[in-house]
């Protein structure tokens, strides 16, 4: 029998593997599942560089679950499957280790920034994706794609305080916008967190570039 991930009922379970298929639908590389007292934390990256020059930024969607009260895990799987237990999910034999799950939103530390509205979110998404769409030629290859998806997607927005265009499609493509509500955006050093009833998303910074400061040594 494949091993099992265990959730706290049917909804839950449900739940879960629809987040994994809205992944998968946005081009995640897996699915990172950490759980620990009785609390899933699903996070995947529908959007993460890959490479120096890559443009893309790294967006996280994040989703949390009630699980069984037992489960203990931290690893990054490719899929999810149903199985005949309502409560469980089949896991696949092994699992993967993409580059975007080695970096880390902190716990602690949030400061508030200020709110987006959802349908603000909503509009730029679609936006994004008519823009991604217009700029792809006929049979683009991977390189073309990735670099288009990085430029509209990368670009700070100023509808969405600052934050590249990719939070927005994030929210849009894992379902996190549902009816009225303004999102809670938060930091915590390089990174922030847009908080919606249905999910966060989180984004991090720019890379440090250029050199460091001089600074004065001995007396």
């Amino acid at each position: 029998m494949s091993p099992r991930l265990r959730l706290a009922d049917a909804d839950s379970a449900r739940d879960a593997l629809t987040f994994a298929g809205r992944a998968a639908q946005a081009g995640a590389d897996g699915v990172r599942l950490q759980g620990a007292g009785g609390v899933l934390a699903m996070t995947a990256a529908p959007l993460a560089p890959q490479g120096l020059l890559d443009r893309t930024p790294t967006v996280l969607a994040m989703r949390v679950l009630a699980a069984d009260p037992e489960l203990e895990c931290d690893l990054v799987v490719a899929e999810l499957a149903a199985s005949d237990e309502p409560a469980a999910l089949a896991l696949p034999d092994t699992a993967i280790a993409p580059a975007w799950a080695g970096i880390a939103p902190p716990r602690a530390g949030w400061e508030p920034r200020g709110r987006i509205a959802a349908a603000t979110l909503a509009s730029r998404a679609q936006w994004g994706i008519a823009a991604v769409a217009e700029r792809l030629p006929q049979n683009p290859g991977e390189d073309a794609v990735r670099a288009i998806r990085g430029a509209v997607w990368g670009a700070p927005d100023e509808e969405l305080l600052g934050l590249p265009l990719g939070v927005a499609f994030a929210a849009f493509a894992f379902g996190f916008i549902g009816g009225e509500e303004d999102a809670r955006v938060t930091q915590a050093g390089r990174w922030t967190r847009v908080t919606l009833r249905r999910g966060h998303v989180l984004t991090r910074g720019p890379a440090v570039s250029g050199l460091t400061p001089v600074r004065a040594t001995g007396r």
